[in-house]
């Protein structure tokens, strides 16, 4: 296919450098993609066409009169999840009570990608303050998954994904609490990216979990997806949890050889509970690392089974902290009825936040009482570092993990919304590298019968971001999958 819309970052590059269109044409070649099928998936929440154009024209003459310089990233159109601050464009985090929100800044990840020239298309849906995994809860409406309408793209970052799956943007980007890069890359057939805690800067990304998010790319290819993650890592000042870590050349690593690397499955990950066809294309993928030269063998991670209720301790107390400043006091939305200060707090959070979200502010405000906070979330801290202690032992004898990103396939919209431990138990596999602050990686491995995308995840020490890409690349290539959505062929 010759659509600009089906263009990897590389192509949109080279074709930039040697003339044969403009940045206004790369442009309207995605906004006529958004228009054209957006209808059906909901992917976005805010697209401003002019303000697109106008981005994309002054770009162009930047470039025309060699005041701009061309890097990777520069004419190439990026989603942004709508958790992520955006100067001067609509914010909302998938909440009403953030609806009409305007911020008067940027989010660091957003202040670099505009130094390197990129077009931001707009700001993409999720779960309502990133509370979910199948971007059912947010406040405005569901996304819908490009293989199958009738099913979820996965959350919280649903729309980034579902619209890069779409071809409506070749690069997104993500936020990541327990698994809400990794899981929607599953879901809809494209690669993500949770980078390293304190990799990315977490300034401007609207906060959930404050030890547990970070920023990320979702995209077509691994390296596409070291293009996006070499343009945002790297120390900010502005952000006190960020590392001072020199930024390695993650594009560089893509292509390497990888012959001789150890890979360990963990055993638990392949137990009872994984669906079928699940199991069956992800030991077909190890299948083909042990062909490239990797050494496959079973490795443990004991405490895998505290993770679920460990992660849905600490993340909600955090969140049940962060939330607490939507008051109706500052900003965002406030209620009309109001009648003396508390009826204020109490009408405005009721009536802006989803159920959800409240669920989630009583789970951690329970779990931090008075009484109950030795018994929960002192418990769960305590269990974090065993968590992590596992993965520490475990990368002591092996470069990498790898296993399934998700025990099943896109689940069906409305399929979980009545059993939240249901709901809750889709991220099983990728809580825990949240709680051990490191590196994880999605990517395509295979279809089920009903063709839907099957994800493997790559799991490394810390910063070890070029070894996933290393590894996840060699694997893209040898299994050569097509992953276009059939159901958006003939959109145009």
């Amino acid at each position: 296919m010759n659509e600009i819309w089906s263009w990897s970052v590389k192509d949109i590059h080279s074709a930039l450098k040697r003339r044969d269109l403009s940045i206004v044409e790369i442009a309207e070649a995605f906004l006529k993609r958004i228009e054209s099928t957006d209808s059906k998936l909901q992917a976005f929440l805010t697209v401003d066409p002019d303000a697109v154009r106008r981005s994309a024209s002054e770009l162009q003459s930047r470039w025309e009169r060699r005041e701009l310089r061309m890097g990777f990233l520069t004419g190439v159109p990026v989603a942004i999840k709508d958790n992520i601050i955006t100067r001067g464009l609509r914010t909302t985090c998938a909440s009403k009570i953030l609806g009409d929100y305007i911020p008067p800044y940027d989010a660091t990840v957003v202040s670099r990608l505009r130094r390197e020239g990129v077009l931001l298309l707009g700001k993409t849906n999720l779960d309502e303050f990133a509370m979910g995994s199948s971007t059912e809860n947010s406040g405005f409406h569901p996304t819908r998954n490009p293989w199958d309408f009738d099913r979820v793209p996965g959350g919280s970052s649903g729309g980034s994904a579902a619209a890069v799956a779409a071809r409506q943007a070749p690069l997104g980007l993500g936020s990541d609490t327990g698994g809400s890069i990794r899981q929607p890359a599953a879901f809809c057939g494209i690669v993500g990216l949770k980078p390293t805690y304190g990799r990315v800067s977490r300034y401007g990304l609207v906060a959930f979990g404050s030890s547990l998010d970070q920023v990320g790319p979702l995209a077509h290819s691994t390296k596409d997806a070291a293009y996006l993650l070499q343009g945002i890592a790297g120390h900010d000042p502005k952000d006190s949890t960020s590392a001072r870590r020199p930024v390695e050349g993650f594009v560089e690593e893509v292509g390497k050889d990888v012959k001789g690397l150890r890979i360990g499955v963990p055993k638990e990950w392949m137990a009872d509970g994984l669906a079928a066809e699940v199991r069956e294309a992800v030991a077909a993928a190890l299948g083909r690392l042990e062909e490239l030269g990797c050494e496959v063998e079973e490795v443990s991670l004991p405490h895998t089974e505290y993770a679920i209720a460990t992660y849905y301790i600490i993340a909600p107390a955090e969140a049940a902290s962060n939330l607490a400043r939507y008051d109706g006091v500052r900003y965002g939305y406030r209620s009309p009825r109001t009648e003396d200060l508390w009826t204020m707090y109490t009408r405005t959070r009721s009536e802006g936040f989803g159920p959800e979200v409240k669920r989630r502010i009583m789970l951690g405000t329970y779990a931090l009482s008075a009484g109950y906070y030795d018994a929960y979330f002192l418990k769960a801290a305590r269990v974090r570092t065993l968590i992590l202690r596992d993965y520490l032992d475990a990368f002591s004898r092996v470069d990498l993990l790898a296993g399934p990103t998700t025990p099943t396939p896109a689940f069906r919209l409305g399929e979980k919304t009545q059993d939240p431990l249901e709901m809750y138990l889709s991220d099983v596999f990728t809580v825990t590298a949240n709680l051990a602050g490191i590196p994880a990686l999605s990517l395509p491995c295979g279809f089920t019968d009903g063709h839907l995308p099957v994800g493997l995840q790559l799991l490394g020490p810390h910063f070890a971001e070029g070894r996933l890409l290393r590894v996840a690349h060699a694997l893209e290539t040898e299994l050569a999958l097509d992953t276009e959505p059939p159901g958006l062929h003939d959109s145009q």
